[in-house]
């Protein structure tokens, strides 16, 4: 795969995947987001970032339907989603990871992985875990789209294995690569650099950097290095409000943001 460096457009970028517009999303009285937006465009990877308490995870939550907004607009393709759930991402073309990773534990790696690619399929997967009748031919394809992306992240030797008995950073590929089984448009990333190392970390960037020949991706992520190496675009949240907006070479530069991190390493090697 190319990897085309972070910033630069690609020619023939269409519009819009995802945007949202004027998210305002309070709880108990506190505000947590303010007129909020942000677009995610294809083939094209869009981080967000900021200080703790800026809004991040509300933001990501809002996007994947956990949280609804108090006033504003979510659009997929042209189309506003009202009301959104979690349960109706992937069938929109959208896949997440959480920080919590909410993997089975009770199942293998590779059956937590078939679970990612089960919305493909007209007889789900999740049924078959439950014993119940599903398509044989179903299953297998399922299982094949599994072991390729398990292939593709480098983990196919433990396809076998529950993720319970894997390091961190491997259950973190697993996560993802369920995400990836269902060949999203759409790949939602929080904060998927935590608890890795330099190495992994470095590893996490040239992956996310390839898919973007398959699809754009959303990265909510506190590691700013990362972020610089990897994105397109950067929108910058501090205290629910967005404070910035553009490449990495602006964002880096720009002096609210600079004067929000209060002198932490915004694109330089320490997080």
């Amino acid at each position: 795969m190319s990897h085309m460096q972070a910033g630069v457009p690609r020619p023939g970028v269409l519009g819009p995947q995802l945007e949202v517009s004027d998210v305002t999303v309070t709880f108990g009285g506190i505000t947590a987001l303010s007129d909020v937006a942000l677009t995610a465009r294809p083939h094209q990877v869009l981080g967000v970032i900021g200080p703790n308490g800026a809004g991040k995870t509300t933001l990501f939550n809002v996007v994947c339907g956990f949280v609804a907004p108090d006033r504003g607009r979510i659009s997929w393709r042209g189309q506003e989603l009202s009301g959104l759930r979690p349960r109706e991402l992937a069938g929109l073309g959208i896949a997440r990871t959480l920080q919590g990773l909410g993997l089975f534990d009770r199942v293998t790696v590779l059956e937590n992985v078939m679970v990612g690619a089960d919305h493909h399929a007209r007889s789900g997967f999740l049924s078959s875990l439950l014993a119940l009748p599903r398509a044989s031919r179903e299953e297998r394809e399922i299982r094949e789209r599994a072991r390729e992306v398990l292939a593709d992240l480098g983990i196919s030797q433990h396809a076998a294995r529950y993720p319970s008995s894997l390091p961190y950073a491997v259950r973190k590929r697993v996560a993802l690569a369920r995400a990836l089984a269902g060949e999203p448009d759409l790949l939602l990333l929080d904060e998927p650099a935590s608890g890795l190392s330099t190495g992994e970390m470095d590893d996490l960037g040239e992956l996310v950097r390839g898919l973007t020949t398959r699809m754009s991706v959303m990265l909510v992520e506190h590691h700013m290095d990362l972020v610089m190496r990897v994105c397109d675009e950067i929108t910058v949240l501090d205290f629910g409000r967005v404070i910035a907006h553009g490449s990495p070479a602006q964002v880096r530069d720009d002096p609210a943001v600079l004067a929000a991190y209060l002198g932490e390493a915004v694109g330089g090697g320490e997080a």
